[in-house]
């Protein structure tokens, strides 16, 4: 009898811990549409970010016809197939969640603009090669995931401006992969283990970083120029470790060098 009492009561204690362990918020169908919002350029955008959701809402997938969804910073491990069903969604933001996958079926949201998949736990194979059909995409975010190869479906992509891959484990810069992105803008791939390459990047390769603008030389001033000038000089030097036998005046508040200052000129140049 003492046994039977004991044996319920261990049972009732490991429901009573099963039921307590953190099924993330529930949402409801009236909560998803207080949660719609009108962007300043007239989207219809979902927002369900930071919201402890642990399991995709299925009642959401009656406002399907949102052109953003948000449902970053929550606790989701997986998407359901079903999310093809946003067949109007141009903006999809899935960032800092615990997918480990993605479903073959995103590959059919052919309307999306900008993804974001950073700060979750993707792989290589968690990447499904329906994602270069994604062919309107122009802003991919795989950062802070844990890819140690870029994904092959990269180069199908030719819509694409931004790529983020930062924070990961890559060990060689996919340079194959986007050779043939005309349209890449940026590329982020800092944070990861990159080992120096020993042949030289291609001279089309697309590369560009945060605060660095490009200026047509006609529009620096006399100055600027000049100052432009000697720092690549200097890098030049130290690069060849030779040291150059002129300091390297800026003339300052000349407006024109004298003859002795355009011939020192020109030996920078």
């Amino acid at each position: 009898m003492n046994r039977r009492r004991s044996t319920a009561h261990n049972s009732s204690m490991a429901k009573g811990k099963k039921g307590a362990e953190p099924k993330g918020r529930k949402v409801t169908l009236k909560m998803a549409k207080a949660a719609v919002r009108v962007t300043v350029d007239g989207k219809r955008r979902l927002d369900l970010s930071n919201m402890d959701i642990a399991s995709f809402p299925k009642c959401i997938l009656q406002l399907s016809d949102v052109e953003e969804l948000d449902l970053s910073r929550n606790l989701l491990r997986k998407l359901p197939d079903s999310i093809d069903r946003f067949t109007n969604l141009r903006w999809l933001d899935l960032h800092s969640n615990q997918l480990e996958s993605v479903p073959r079926s995103v590959g059919r949201l052919q309307g999306l603009v900008s993804l974001n998949l950073s700060n979750n736990r993707l792989a290589p194979a968690g990447l499904p090669p329906e994602m270069g059909l994604l062919t309107a995409l122009r802003s991919l975010n795989l950062g802070l995931n844990r890819l140690d190869v870029a994904p092959g479906f990269l180069s199908a992509l030719r819509e694409l401006r931004e790529l983020g891959l930062f924070g990961n484990q890559l060990t060689s810069e996919p340079d194959a992969l986007l050779r043939g992105l005309a349209k890449l803008q940026r590329v982020n791939m800092a944070d990861n283990p990159l080992t120096p390459s020993s042949s030289p990047p291609p001279q089309d390769a697309v590369r560009s970083a945060d605060h660095l603008y490009l200026v047509c030389q006609a529009h620096l001033c006399h100055e600027c120029h000049l100052r432009c000038q000697l720092q690549r000089q200097r890098l030049e030097n130290r690069a060849s470790g030779h040291t150059p036998d002129h300091k390297g005046a800026l003339f300052t508040g000349l407006i024109t060098p004298n003859s002795v200052a355009q011939q020192e000129q020109e030996v920078w140049r």
